[in-house]
């Protein structure tokens, strides 16, 4: 690998792309993966049989609407629903419709790092739900933790849905819950997804399917390299890989060179070689039970008040609250 006068890194994706791709083994953050291309492959990966996930949480949801809900309350002044990589809503708008059926007094505030994806959210919703009062906003969820802390005039429900956790390790997953908390009032609530550990198989299957599908969700990060920096990634010399740890729980996905090569990324003026079949780690989607969550929770200075499962027990959504 050789750089040569390496070029003012002016967006983050620039520099996280320089420091993963200059490691030892290589990486490359999940987030990059969605534009109007990777939003649309995340929707299709969530429409698969394989990717359990979308339907137990959506059977969550619609099973147990009223209860939760019920939790949530109808507290004197209103509350925000806040919802962190709210994506397309799809899951959230059962909530939402049973909610506005009401007379309860409540904010959705939907935040995603896409700005495609929060744009396409607000025109639906306001079609579809024009009497939920809305206010999105873009941003990572680091960013969006800052100026939670400013929501202190009335309750916070927190919605993190679809085991977005996952792509923590256990570390980072209590320092953002952590975080979370500390954004917390009293009254204050986090309804949150966590896929649980099953079948290695099953969990496999959802992150290798057969029609290729998590595969290109995975290569539109070198897509965007390619098309964003200038750069020359033949996406057909990479290959998508899936690995499950049923000891740790944790999924990951990575991308390997099929044969010796390199990478010319005009835009931050690198080089990169790859040896055949090395690696650039992608993501992780981590799977638990609920001693792991309860131990991550109580690690944040959170406790659990209630959870909702799916028939299969395959999913579970937790409410926690400070303690």
């Amino acid at each position: 690998m050789n750089t040569k006068n390496p070029s003012k890194f002016d967006t983050p994706f620039k520099k996280e792309v320089f420091k993963g791709l200059t490691a030892y083994p290589k990486y490359l953050s999940s987030k990059y993966i969605y534009d109007s291309k990777g939003d649309k492959l995340f929707q299709d990966i969530m429409a698969m049989p394989e990717y359990y996930l979308t339907d137990c949480e959506h059977e969550i949801l619609s099973k147990h609407t009223k209860d939760i809900a019920d939790y949530f309350g109808n507290v004197k002044g209103g509350y925000d629903l806040i919802e962190l990589g709210a994506g397309d809503g799809k899951k959230t708008k059962i909530l939402l419709k049973l909610i506005s059926e009401t007379e309860t007094n409540f904010t959705y505030k939907p935040i995603d790092i896409s700005k495609n994806a929060v744009e396409s959210l607000t025109e639906k919703l306001s079609k579809e739900l024009p009497k939920v009062n809305l206010d999105a906003e873009i941003g990572e969820y680091f960013e969006v933790l800052e100026r939670l802390k400013t929501f202190k005039s009335r309750k916070k429900v927190i919605l993190f849905l679809g085991s977005n956790i996952g792509n923590l390790l256990h570390p980072r997953a209590i320092d953002f819950l952590t975080k979370l908390k500390d954004t917390m009032n009293e009254d204050d609530m986090l309804f949150i997804g966590f896929d649980q550990k099953k079948n290695p198989q099953t969990i496999l299957d959802a992150y290798n399917d057969a029609a290729g599908i998590t595969e290109a969700f995975n290569k539109n990060l070198l897509a965007r390299i390619n098309s964003k920096m200038d750069a020359n990634f033949n996406l057909d010399k990479f290959k998508h890989w899936e690995v499950y740890d049923p000891e740790t729980g944790t999924a990951k996905s990575y991308l390997l060179a099929t044969e010796h090569q390199k990478v010319r990324i005009e835009a931050i003026d690198l080089d990169v070689n790859f040896e055949e079949w090395e690696t650039i780690h992608t993501e992780i989607s981590q799977k638990y039970d609920d001693k792991t969550v309860a131990w991550l929770a109580d690690e944040a200075g959170l406790e659990i008040i209630t959870d909702f499962t799916d028939s299969k027990e395959y999913y579970k959504n937790y409410l926690l609250k400070r303690k």
